[in-house]
């Protein structure tokens, strides 16, 4: 919708409380496939991530008429951090919330962004399969330590958006993370992954 191309998330959150409905239609149609991404990214069920991106928005709607959405800049952030909420008490209700113990020897240390690749084929080919072997072992992972993990290395969030975000304190983000890369070392060490990319 041209007439609101240069609006801002926020502009366009704004201007639906104050009744125009064609706001909200290019509000979710900007914003609905980033938030399913996350959610189905968590949850890892379609049909779950459907139920829960339904229930987002259908929560989304009620804080925008009550007036509890405050133009803070960050329309996404605030989308993002209702959507967890709503997981959240999907797995409480499920009681599904089994955190794995990390083993004190794990250690992360070589799993890092595929930030240089050789354009040699041998090693796209290494590195391809280092990086399918991580999202593997991602899937793996709790939910609330996969969620972290997303939101971390996929979203580019601070641990300081991520603990706002999730509703815990920094030290609790941090040390889902923490978490996660240990049991991720631990799952690479016991089916001989080698989690290191190849220069």
């Amino acid at each position: 919708m041209k007439k609101f191309e240069g609006m801002t998330d926020e502009e366009l959150a704004l201007l639906y409380v104050k009744g125009n409905n064609r706001a909200f239609d290019e509000l979710l149609s900007r914003t609905q496939t980033k938030l399913f991404t996350y959610i189905m990214f968590v949850v890892r069920d379609h049909d779950l991530a459907d139920d829960i991106f339904q229930e987002t928005f259908v929560k989304v709607i009620t804080k925008l008429q009550q007036g509890q959405y405050a133009d803070t800049g960050k329309f996404q952030f605030w989308l993002t951090r209702i959507a967890h909420n709503v997981i959240m008490d999907w797995y409480r209700q499920q009681q599904a919330r089994h955190l794995v113990e990390p083993n004190a020897e794990n250690d992360l240390q070589n799993l890092r962004g595929a930030s240089v690749m050789d354009t040699y084929r041998e090693s796209e080919i290494v590195n391809e399969q280092v990086l399918i072997d991580v999202k593997r072992m991602m899937n793996a992972l709790p939910a609330p330590q996969r969620e972290v993990v997303y939101m971390r290395y996929y979203q580019q969030l601070s641990f300081k958006e991520i603990a706002e975000a999730t509703g815990v304190c920094i030290n609790t983000a941090l040390g889902r993370m923490r978490y996660a890369l240990l049991n991720m070392r631990r799952m690479a060490k016991e089916h001989n992954i080698e989690l290191a990319l190849e220069a």
